[in-house]
């Protein structure tokens, strides 16, 4: 039975897999490159709250685009379309969305292309497959999100286009925190987002929301000190079962809470420090809140890793 978690695994033994399609690698613009568009390229900070769609699969889930409304100011809405390890190609239509009818069974839910076609949105926020070196190597990762871009770009020439880096399993033979540091120049910046925009029309741009590189400083910042409050090291940002399994790619409601943080800084242009940490999932139940001197350091971490990157629209 196809699960969240064996959709998004097998990504993974897609890439490890004999027989699959050769991994392109020539004319791949530069990490480098893609950082100096990026840095040179900037949005407006917004001065209205925003009405956002988000694209993807369960590593967006429906508690994290709910979490980031109650930070944002009042009148911020959403939408979104999700999946069980979801690529952008699936979502376009050319694969089956495993988990379409479990994971959009909420009112949130609005098919993605009448979304994106529909000008609605001030800003789209694309989420593609991990394992990610399946996703480029088998489903054509920045062909795809260059078509997502082209179309929202065509039914609004203004919208704010963003790809959410995430993360990969906790139990990753390369290492874990190895892998999101490696894995956001060779995967995410020069395989996926940089020849995504060399399909785009000049001048148009795609931001990133860098969680993986959020997950991966707060991580270092907490276990350097031998763990704060009530999160003792990585795993406390993690889902667990019933049984106390681990779930080694889903993030737990402070987890969540950090996502959403990232949201907020590169949406809005906007240092998250001070904002409220005890809020609720998307059914309305009180989340599990990082205690205060957590969320502070969350906070500023987000701040930090966001605006030293400078990958995300922010106007000087």
């Amino acid at each position: 039975m196809m699960t969240r978690r064996t959709a998004i695994l097998g990504g993974l033994l897609s890439a490890l897999g004999a027989g699959g399609l050769y991994w392109q690698l020539t004319r791949a613009p530069s990490a480098a490159s893609v950082r100096t568009r990026l840095a040179a390229a900037s949005v407006p900070k917004p001065d209205r709250p925003l009405t956002v769609f988000h694209l993807g699969h369960s590593l967006v889930n429906r508690d994290m685009p709910a979490m980031l409304a109650q930070l944002a100011p009042p009148g911020h809405r959403y939408d979104s379309q999700l999946g069980w390890g979801t690529t952008l190609q699936a979502h376009w239509g050319d694969a089956p969305i495993n988990g379409f009818e479990a994971e959009n069974a909420h009112p949130r839910f609005r098919p993605a292309l009448e979304a994106v076609r529909s000008g609605d949105y001030d800003a789209i926020v694309l989420t593609e497959m991990v394992e990610i070196r399946a996703s480029i190597r088998y489903y054509d990762s920045p062909e795809y999100l260059a078509k997502w871009a082209m179309e929202a770009l065509k039914a609004r020439p203004d919208v704010r286009l963003y790809l959410y880096e995430t993360w990969h399993q906790l139990d990753d033979p390369e290492g874990w925190l190895e892998r999101l540091d490696a894995d956001h120049d060779r995967y995410w910046l020069s395989r996926v987002l940089g020849p995504a925009l060399k399909r785009l029309p000049q001048g148009a741009q795609i931001f990133l929301i860098p969680a993986g590189q959020v997950l991966a400083a707060f991580v270092r910042a907490v276990e350097a000190q031998g763990g704060l409050g009530n999160v003792r090291d990585r795993t406390d940002l993690f889902s667990r079962a019933e049984d106390g399994t681990l779930d080694v790619i889903h993030l737990n409601d402070i987890g969540n809470y950090l996502v959403a943080l990232v949201h907020h800084a590169v949406l809005y242009q906007q240092s998250p420090v001070g904002l409220p940490h005890a809020l609720l999932r998307a059914d309305g139940t009180p989340a599990t809140a990082p205690e205060p001197q957590v969320a502070r350091l969350m906070q500023e971490t987000t701040d930090s890793v966001v605006h030293n990157l400078g990958l995300s629209g922010f106007t000087a």
